[in-house]
């Protein structure tokens, strides 16, 4: 699951098709905002829970700004968030194994979080340059995921997964003129994003891209909209996905079907 802030409330409704379909989900892989969903299911809140959850969050349960050299906001309240959604608090715990990624500020180097405790992790992963404060972890400074991985699909495939399906949102920040500095940093970001797909996709074998155009990515009051548009994308794509289950090697049970639930 890739990032895209307030348009990843749509990777929720991917999840609901896949749960009401009975389509297994071995792994999961989040950035940013597909981090936060990601470790939310993977602990045990399905995904009509989220549906109802994402429903009455707003940008201020989140995040919050502040007066800092390192950026315009502090994301220091996902941690409480996270601490009354998550029901378990390591990804030992997790009912499905989870990756989180994360990259290294200083040294630029891809973090791929699979073990060890959830909230500053996750955070971690959420740290969008420049709009919210890098995030200590281990001693070491994180930033936002998707500067290594925009979307997960290569740390899923590593976990074992065999079918990744990967959910995108492409669409820019920006569509005619910036109405402040967030837009800037956030347009330029989805730029670069967008230029630097090529390896992930070739991990995937079915990609998802909710029509996410005509939201803001803070518009986290029409989450419901935006879980519809992650349903409609999921049940295009439902017929090649149950295809899968009917291959010999997944009848039998030897390969595991991986699940990528996106990505801020």
């Amino acid at each position: 699951m890739g990032g895209g802030f307030a348009r990843g409330m749509a990777h929720i409704g991917v999840l609901k098709v896949l749960q009401e379909e009975g389509v297994p989900i071995d792994y999961v892989a989040g950035t940013s905002v597909g981090a936060v969903i990601g470790a939310a299911f993977c602990s045990g809140v399905s995904a009509r829970e989220l549906s109802e959850i994402g429903a009455i969050i707003r940008f201020s349960d989140f995040a919050r700004y502040t007066i800092s050299r390192f950026g315009l906001c502090t994301n220091d309240r996902l941690a409480a968030l996270l601490s009354r959604i998550l029901k378990v608090r390591t990804f030992e715990e997790l009912k499905i194994p989870l990756a989180v990624t994360a990259t290294e500020f200083v040294t630029g180097d891809s973090v791929v979080f699979t073990s060890g405790t959830l909230i500053d992790r996750v955070r971690a992963s959420c740290a969008y340059p420049g709009v919210f404060k890098p995030v200590m972890v281990d001693g070491k400074l994180m930033v936002d995921g998707l500067l290594a991985h925009s979307v997960p699909a290569i740390p899923l495939k590593k976990m074992g997964a065999d079918k990744v399906i990967s959910v995108y949102f492409s669409a820019h920040w920006v569509k005619a003129n910036p109405r402040h500095v967030l837009d800037i940093i956030g347009q330029c970001f989805s730029i670069a994003q967008a230029n630097m797909s090529g390896a992930w996709r070739a991990q995937t074998d079915c990609l998802l891209e909710p029509e996410v155009d005509a939201f803001g990515f803070d518009e986290f009051g029409k989450t419901a909209q935006l879980v519809t548009q992650g349903e409609r994308a999921a049940m295009a794509a439902l017929p090649e996905i149950k295809q899968w289950l009917r291959e010999p090697e997944m009848v039998r049970g030897l390969v595991p079907v991986g699940q990528l639930v996106a990505s801020n």
